[in-house]
């Protein structure tokens, strides 16, 4: 039985890191990572919040059920992406606060490593890390530059595309500083962002004014004015539905352009004047690109398509056959291939999210599709799901 003191220490234990979860209808992918999550903190004093932004479905029921000692907030309505992150560091406790999207898989590798480098590093507002797609790619809004003129110039007109290398034409995405080198860099991405929690209060968190896109370069800004660095630290994370996801989509072309005007308008006024016919010019090509490509698959469609050849499956389980019998797989090998195309199968009852992330950062390559298996809810999660 706890005496009075140790009653006493182990109430006022100090709380190390808040995490902040924002759902809309992304049930599994967020069973997902709340349970990496748990795993992760085990060996952290940790609060979490999940906040739902009227999902329409069982979402919150589901993820309350499961996790019963996480706090969850329920909205009547989709208030956007910056107004729910606020609901929850309103009620941060943690030295250090990470927003974290409800597509990802973390580890404690992850965690631990972002906190000791803020530890560390005294005039560290905010740490990012080495995101990966759910395929093992590498996401570059992982680390990006300051949107000035040059900077949105180059991005808008493609010039940071071709020539993704360029220290001159390149900014945007940074790609010519190395993954695996930590950096300082101007923006860090909203999908895994661990903040000083007194920072992020006394900035008043996210600006609610972007709804969708472009909350997480406006907060990186606001880090570096108060005179604090934001920093890139080489530890992988899965991140499924990356920038890379949706760029063809007249919409994110329309929403992400808009959210560069806002945050033109109000850190740089003058600048913003000769800057938004440029922006707006900007989103007019790349929605009719966008259009066109959409057009072109349609009519092109059924003479250059092909039936896409079925891939032999791995299925990484201990109880393979059972898992084979579960999703309907019944020709499979139990041996990622050193070469060739295949769907790997990862069961997490096997193996832990820590050892399933180290699996997709070590076997991607071009032809590999990974899929998780959640041996609870018997569903695949792989990339391609949405839901």
């Amino acid at each position: 039985m706890l005496g009075f003191d140790a009653l006493q220490s182990k109430r006022i234990k100090k709380v190390e890191l808040t995490i902040i979860i924002v759902n809309y209808r992304v049930k599994y992918f967020l069973e997902q990572t709340l349970r990496s999550v748990a795993e992760a903190t085990s060996g952290l004093q940790a609060q979490v919040v999940v906040v739902d932004n009227a999902s329409g479905d069982d979402s919150l029921s589901f993820s309350r059920e499961r996790f019963p000692d996480y706090t969850y907030i329920e909205n009547s309505e989709n208030v956007g992406f910056a107004r729910a992150n606020n609901q929850g560091i309103a009620l941060a406790e943690g030295e250090y606060t990470l927003i974290l999207n409800p597509d990802t898989v973390v580890t404690a590798q992850a965690l631990t490593r972002s906190m000791a480098w803020l530890r560390e590093h005294p005039d560290c507002g905010a740490v990012g890390v080495h995101m990966l797609d759910g395929n093992g790619v590498f996401l570059p809004e992982s680390k990006r530059s300051f949107p000035t003129m040059w900077v949105s110039f180059c991005k808008i007109f493609g010039l940071s595309s071709l020539f993704p290398r360029s220290r001159w034409f390149a900014k945007y995405h940074l790609r010519y500083l190395a993954e695996d080198e930590p950096h300082k860099v101007d923006i860090l991405s909203g999908a895994y962002m661990m903040c000083r929690t007194d920072v992020l209060k006394r900035l008043g968190g996210l600006d609610e004014d972007f709804f969708m896109y472009g909350e997480d370069i406006d907060l990186s800004y606001r880090i570096v004015k108060e005179g604090f660095a934001n920093w890139y630290v080489p530890v992988d994370i899965i991140h499924y539905k990356g920038e890379s996801t949706k760029k063809d989509s007249m919409r994110y072309v329309r929403v992400f352009y808009n959210a560069m005007l806002i945050f033109y308008r109000k850190h740089f006024p003058r600048v913003g004047r000769v800057l938004y016919p440029v922006i707006k010019l900007g989103v007019a090509v790349r929605a009719s690109l966008a259009m066109l490509k959409r057009v072109c698959k349609r009519v092109f469609k059924p003479f250059t398509s092909k039936p896409a050849p079925s891939k032999p499956w791995v299925i990484m389980s201990a109880e393979s056959v059972a898992v084979s019998l579960a999703t309907g797989l019944n020709h499979y090998t139990r041996a990622i291939p050193m070469s060739g195309e295949c769907n790997v199968l990862i069961d997490d009852a096997t193996y832990s999210y820590a050892q399933i992330v180290e699996m997709i950062a070590t076997n991607a390559r071009k032809g590999v599709d990974f899929h998780i298996y959640s041996s609870r809810n018997r569903k695949v999660i792989s990339p391609k799901m949405q839901a």
